[in-house]
């Protein structure tokens, strides 16, 4: 048996599958502009990106106030925040730091670890006018921090105390900040309504029938259905009135 041959697809049907393919793609890429269109702009959208703008321009002005508040707090403390730190015991060789140094030293004493140093590295008898100095000097420095006016080995180990200091009293001042923000704009909503139930007020005053009833607390909520019966005795009584206005004009 002969097999089946497949229908041969002319260069017409071709183009014109292509440009269906193409107008497909198209109306597919307008659907997925127009949706995303109607998703940018959608109020909350909008707001979430203001926020955002508001929230990093509030950022910088917290961490402001907050350099400010740490400057008045920590003035009396040598080197600020950054010198409350603990420096743990080594433990091995690799935190015990440069041999004839250890694990810490004050700035006052810069000059006379880098001359230290240099024993260490054959350069015995170096001095402070001496030309290789800062080389060593530098050197030494790579192998430590300075935190609040003490060099501390960067092998160590360290409880950074004014980090921990910084990061409380950063989050207090924005919950005080974000606080007073909140409760001033509770304020301003509490005076507008205020405003609004006077002039209501004014007005119920004015127009006395337009008044609605007040609710008693703790009586049963009216259904639906007695909602429609008082409707229609409201109702029947208006087309009586009406009934007998009419019949007293015609008497």
């Amino acid at each position: 048996m002969e097999k089946e041959r497949k229908p041969k697809i002319t260069k017409e049907e071709k183009k014109k599958a292509k440009a269906e393919k193409r107008k497909k793609l198209r109306e597919e890429g307008k659907g997925i502009v127009n949706e995303f269109r109607k998703f940018i702009s959608r109020g909350n959208v909008v707001d979430l990106a203001v926020g955002v703008i508001i929230g990093s321009a509030f950022s910088a002005i917290v961490t402001a106030l907050t350099n400010i508040f740490l400057s008045i707090c920590t003035w009396w403390i040598p080197g600020g925040l950054s010198g409350l730190v603990t420096c743990l015991p080594a433990t091995n060789a690799a935190q015990a730091g440069v041999a004839g140094i250890g694990q810490s030293f004050a700035s006052s004493e810069l000059e006379e670890m880098t001359i230290i140093f240099a024993a260490t590295r054959g350069a015995e008898g170096l001095e402070a006018t001496d030309a290789n100095f800062m080389d060593f000097q530098n050197a030494l420095l790579s192998n430590y921090t300075n935190h609040g006016g003490t060099y501390y080995y960067n092998g160590a180990n360290l409880i950074d105390w004014g980090a921990f200091l910084n990061a409380v009293i950063t989050f207090l001042l924005i919950a005080v900040v974000l606080f007073l923000i909140v409760k001033a704009i509770n304020m301003v909503h509490k005076k507008a309504d205020a405003i609004k139930a006077a002039q209501l007020e004014a007005y119920y005053v004015k127009h006395p029938d337009e008044r609605p009833a007040p609710v008693v607390e703790g009586a049963p909520k009216l259904s639906e259905t007695d909602l429609l019966i008082q409707i229609r005795d409201e109702l029947k009584k208006s087309n009586e009135s009406k009934v007998k206005i009419s019949d007293d004009a015609g008497v």
